[in-house]
């Protein structure tokens, strides 16, 4: 038997102990003077309190124990003693372990060192831990294992769990941000007949009832407009995206979008708006517009600086810096030649003309930009659901947001011509026009206003102002392979 079995073991043996005393060590429902931070707060000497929380300290000194009890808030000292609950009670704590769940009534009192201390009058056994907490209580090591078992991570790992509450911080203002701006929070189906809205693989079901093939949404644009054609002139939705492609550092099938729609405005106002509400979640979460970026040995790597006004450059002219001014007066071989050799770039025989210009960008602009950068007026191949530009009819009035070496926001001048939207999602559906989403396009042939849109990843949003390095660290339960 390993020494985890063992450990297994000994806790059955103590959780039938503790039934053979008439304790049942799956307790009920107890009512604590709040969170364990609050206890602290009300913390008065004399005074009667009750707390609840996890044992994750316990020393034994024979007719007297201290332990430590932890929840998400903090950590608070607790003290038992014969002359207050009696020698059996103080016979039930030795069949306590680390990690166990309890509730306890006492007294506040100052220990000789000064420590907030409550002196336990009666206590309740609320749930025994049958496996013993990792490391004691140095946190999972290794690093699938902390995403297989979040929940010992949020447990043992305060850095983590740090990240996942400046996330739903993040979460919750944005909400405000938005409604105190007039926007209104929306609901559009995950469940599609069409997945449309963005250029990637859906997974797919099929309704048994209505004999229908359906897809897991891939964007919630499409609706989103159809309000904008309904008069809903300010919208926002916060939804769970879903696309059957590849996992990596900054990729999960399953994320969270924030799509945001204003009628009447363009891009360059979403632009502003973007950099408003990421400079305010900087300032409310993280206190501070300056973002530490740290590796596992907790040494700075770099320093995102958002301090506005962020930088706006159009695409060309950055692809140009990099590449050459000469670049668009070249012919597509020579664009393949100079990638290739030039720029060590891996350019498949596939690729567009437009693709690979769009290779050279991202490998030597996007994932080379630190600070932020808005790439403006992007070529019109790239975004099909964007409105040209009026003076090139070349690009698109779009911008991408640039932050730390991914792209954090695209935001587009909204494309509202439903007999060029028709064509534009012709080309891109080339031979499988059965993808066309002829509901969409028959919503803006009763007119859409002009307005400006824009998606933000709230997964890699929320990497950028934590200083998380992967995807995985920002998502409570990432898709993982299963166990073999």
């Amino acid at each position: 038997m390993d020494e985890e079995n063992e450990l297994v073991a000994l806790r059955r043996q103590k959780l039938d102990a503790l039934r053979a005393k008439g304790v049942e060590p799956f307790g009920t429902g107890f009512e604590p003077s709040g969170s364990i931070a609050e206890v602290r707060e009300k913390f008065q000497e004399e005074a009667a309190l009750r707390a609840a929380g996890r044992i994750t300290a316990h020393r034994d000194m024979g007719k007297s124990h201290f332990l430590d009890l932890r929840d998400a808030t903090g950590r608070i000292q607790i003290y038992i003693h014969a002359k207050e609950i009696g020698a059996d009670q103080v016979d039930l704590f030795r069949l306590l372990d680390i990690g166990d769940l309890i509730g306890v009534e006492g007294t506040c009192f100052l220990t000789k060192s000064g420590e907030p201390t409550l002196k336990v009058r009666t206590f309740q056994v609320l749930a025994k831990a049958l496996r013993p907490l990792p490391e004691k209580w140095h946190g999972l090591q290794d690093v699938e294992a902390r995403y297989r078992q979040r929940y010992l991570d949020l447990l043992t790992n305060e850095r983590s769990r740090a990240v996942f509450e400046k996330r739903i911080a993040i979460v919750r203002e944005t909400r405000r941000f938005f409604e105190e701006r007039g926007f209104l929070e929306v609901e559009t189906p995950i469940l599609q007949t069409i997945a449309g809205g963005a250029a990637a693989e859906p997974f797919s079901t099929h309704h048994k009832a209505l004999g229908l093939d359906l897809y897991l949404r891939i964007a919630p644009e499409l609706y989103l407009k159809r309000l904008l054609v309904g008069g809903f002139n300010k919208v926002f939705e916060i939804s769970r995206n879903f696309r059957n492609e590849g996992i990596s550092r900054k990729h999960n099938p399953e994320f969270t979008m924030l799509e945001v729609y204003w009628a009447y405005a363009n891009f360059e106002k979403i632009a502003n708006l973007i950099e408003e509400l990421i400079c305010h979640l900087a300032q409310v979460v993280c206190g501070s517009l300056q973002i530490e970026h740290r590796d596992a040995e907790d040494k700075i790597t770099r320093m995102v600086n958002l301090k506005r006004p962020w930088r706006r450059a159009r695409y060309h002219d950055l692809v140009r810096e990099v590449a050459g001014a000469d670049w668009f007066d070249l012919t597509s071989e020579q664009r393949r030649e100079r990638a290739t050799h030039q720029f060590k770039l891996e350019i498949l025989p596939q690729l567009a003309d437009f693709e690979v210009t769009q290779h050279v960008f991202e490998k030597m602009i996007e994932e080379k930009t630190i600070d932020p950068l808005f790439v403006t007026h992007c070529p019109k191949e790239l975004v099909p659901l964007a409105r040209q530009n009026s003076e090139d009819k070349s690009l698109v009035d779009v911008f991408e947001l640039i932050i730390n070496g991914s792209e954090i926001a695209p935001g587009y001048t909204e494309l509202n011509d439903p007999l060029v939207q028709r064509q534009r999602l012709l080309e891109q559906a080339g031979e499988e026009t059965q993808k066309i989403d002829e509901e969409f396009l028959l919503a803006l042939e009763y007119g859409m206003p002009p307005a400006g849109g824009v998606g933000v990843g709230i997964d890699r949003l929320t990497m950028l102002l934590t200083g998380a390095e992967s995807i995985r660290d920002v998502i409570l339960f990432p898709l993982l392979k299963p166990k073999k």
